[in-house]
């Protein structure tokens, strides 16, 4: 026969913790002005920490064209980036 036994720990990673509260990014930061960006220069030798930025920025490939709000985390990856961009005010 075999015995269930009795585990001391919870059932899963989160069990026992409140849950955390999700806000949107909209949410945190009204529609307002909009910035379209570029990537005009390949993304390729650069290091991990630019391509991050690109990627983040919604970039996947060259001469394609976003639309994103003009945050302070925005305009921080931008400015990693800023020498394979070109950015638009609208």
């Amino acid at each position: 026969m075999t015995e269930h036994r009795k585990t001391s720990r919870p059932a899963g990673k989160t069990a026992g913790k409140p849950a955390a509260k999700r806000t949107a990014k909209s949410a945190a930061h009204p529609v307002g002005k909009q910035v379209t960006i570029t990537l005009t220069r390949s993304m390729h030798g650069q290091l991990k920490n630019i391509a991050a930025s690109v990627r983040g920025l919604g970039l996947r490939r060259m001469h394609q064209s976003v639309m994103i709000a003009d945050t302070p985390e925005n305009r921080g990856m931008m400015h990693v980036a800023g020498h394979l961009l070109k950015v638009e005010q609208n």
